[in-house]
């Protein structure tokens, strides 16, 4: 898959919806913070914004673009895992593009075109501070929630809905 001349078809990054929040756990408390707007059209924008929180616990992002798919983001020490919501969203957006290209997903865009959305990445990006692969893959797989359903659902299983919402612009409350 090739990069792209927009975010998404004839829509310039600005008008994109969505969120990204950069979670952070340390000291057995979580802490939720908004990203900036930047972080939904760059996977380098959003991992160079986590690792600048240089935190000594856990720190990892949840970046809701469109309202169409979502991302995880947790920059290590060995590297950055991912975890991409919809794999199918690489056909009309930079960032899943480019979460693909990093995790070196061997998908054909001709392949994207018909099929189903699916996840693509580490089901496993979590499970070491409190959501196992999978409750993750569950939660993927419930066809009937909305992506921001989708990120509640597992600030939920983790323990931060409460931190979460209160980090999500006003008009997502």
């Amino acid at each position: 898959m090739g990069a792209q001349s927009s975010s998404a078809p004839g829509r310039p990054a600005e008008t994109l919806d969505g969120f990204g929040v950069a979670v952070v756990r340390e000291d057995g408390k979580w802490r939720c913070t908004s990203m900036r707007a930047a972080a939904l059209t760059s996977l380098s924008i959003a991992e160079t914004e986590l690792r600048e929180l240089r935190s000594a616990g856990a720190v990892f992002g949840l970046i809701n673009v469109d309202h169409e798919f979502f991302v995880i983001i947790r920059p290590g020490p060995a590297g950055t895992r991912l975890l991409l919501s919809d794999a199918t969203a690489a056909l009309d957006y930079d960032l899943a593009d480019e979460v693909l290209e990093e995790i070196d997903a061997d998908i054909d865009a001709d392949d994207l075109e018909d099929a189903d959305p699916f996840e693509e990445g580490d089901l496993g990006v979590l499970s070491d501070i409190g959501l196992p692969a999978a409750v993750l893959s569950v939660i993927l797989d419930e066809p009937d929630l909305a992506v921001e359903e989708q990120l509640h659902r597992i600030a939920n299983e983790m323990g931060f809905d409460e931190q979460l919402t209160a980090a999500l612009p006003r008009r997502d409350r």
